[in-house]
């Protein structure tokens, strides 16, 4: 199921979503860290500045996320929705916990709780993104073949494979099943021909 947002052929809004998730743990990181650290500053602006960091590469990645979205069919549309108003939200809540860390005037616990929520939504919405490609094919070009199965009620093309739509072990089994059984079996070995020859002297 091609996207339209692509690059030579790869789509673009799973390339980007990378940019966010990296930065958005890498706070999370950097501020358990300053909890233990005996200097947090440090590690509490590297903290910030990397959520900063994240909502900007989200937004990136929000607009190819969105022509692929239109371009989607009921009934796996409804999935992609659910998938962009969690990531909305996250990006949200980043918004808020990067203004009251600009502000300074909430407690650090706070910030943490805003984080470690968001990154539990943020795990929701790879779980349904992962539900989009793995289940229903998208962005995934079809072989060429063109064969598709049902997943659920929506079309899920297979993924292109190297080797013309088998894997080697198919291709091999059915190499040995097409072969004449002369040539598969094994040749009697010289002992075992000798002492046919001798028993048929007896």
């Amino acid at each position: 199921m091609r996207t339209p947002a692509q690059i030579a052929g790869h789509p673009i809004h799973p390339m980007l979503v990378t940019i966010p998730i990296g930065l958005w743990i890498f706070s999370l990181g950097c501020d358990l860290i300053a909890m233990r650290s005996a200097a947090p500053e440090t590690w509490i602006a590297a903290s910030y500045y990397a959520m900063v960091g994240g909502i900007i590469g989200a937004l990136a990645a929000a607009l190819p996320g969105l022509v692929d979205l239109l371009s989607l069919e009921a009934p796996i549309k409804s999935t992609a929705i659910r998938h962009m108003a969690l990531n909305l939200t996250v990006v949200g809540l980043y918004a808020v916990n990067a203004w009251l860390r600009h502000q300074g005037t909430v407690s650090a616990g706070l910030t943490l709780g805003l984080s470690l929520v968001a990154i539990a939504l943020l795990l929701v919405s790879g779980w349904l993104g992962g539900k989009m490609v793995y289940e229903a094919g998208v962005a995934v070009h079809a072989g060429e073949s063109g064969e598709t199965s049902r997943v659920r009620g929506w079309q899920a093309s297979p993924a292109q494979t190297w080797t013309g739509g088998r894997s080697g072990s198919e291709r091999a089994m059915a190499s040995d099943a097409s072969r004449p059984s002369g040539e598969s079996g094994e040749r009697p070995s010289a002992n075992m021909s000798g002492s046919q020859e001798s028993s048929r002297e007896r």
